[in-house]
């Protein structure tokens, strides 16, 4: 029997899921502290090169915070990003299993100049949603935008609809 052939494709849609807070001043404290976390640490980034200082702060159930920032290296890409770099952190400091995730928040900034929108870059939005599939819980991510609006995803997994995951790997015997 034949496949049935059409000759245009299906279109579809496909709509993100995020909440815009005209201002950072509309985060409730837990949110504020993980915002103000996010842009402390772009002091601390080794951005010899872009000059960009990207921070990223992770905020726990026990209320503690994780910092990270991008580091950059001559031989490129050995870098990693802010983001990243927070993650793994927390992984390889912390006994197993690793802390719950609570919320997270990224800040960029260039050398001279005031904060501007640092979003994800792919790797990072795998490695984050990852941590959020492995503790079972949403991470709630808070990111400036373009227009000076603060965005909030509920879950890592509304920034990153088509992802990879261990499903999609073949089984091993």
């Amino acid at each position: 029997m034949a496949a049935l052939v059409t000759d245009s494709p299906t279109l579809r849609q496909l709509t993100l899921r995020y909440h815009e807070l005209a201002t950072p001043d509309l985060l409730n404290p837990a949110e504020r502290q993980v915002w103000d976390a996010a842009r402390a640490a772009t002091a601390h980034s080794y951005a010899p090169y872009s000059h960009f200082h990207v921070g990223a702060a992770l905020l726990l159930a026990d209320g503690s915070l994780v910092q990270g920032t991008n580091q950059e290296n001559a031989a490129y890409p050995s870098g990693l990003c802010a983001e990243r770099t927070a993650l793994f952190g927390l992984a390889g400091s912390r006994p197993s299993p690793p802390p719950r995730i609570v919320g997270m928040s990224v800040a960029g900034r260039p050398a001279e100049g005031d904060f501007s929108p640092a979003l994800p870059c792919g790797a990072c939005r795998q490695v984050m949603l990852e941590y959020e599939m492995r503790q079972g819980e949403p991470i709630w991510l808070l990111l400036p935008s373009l227009s000076g609006t603060v965005l909030r995803f509920d879950s890592l997994a509304d920034l990153l609809p088509f992802h990879f995951s261990a499903t999609d790997l073949p089984a091993r015997a």
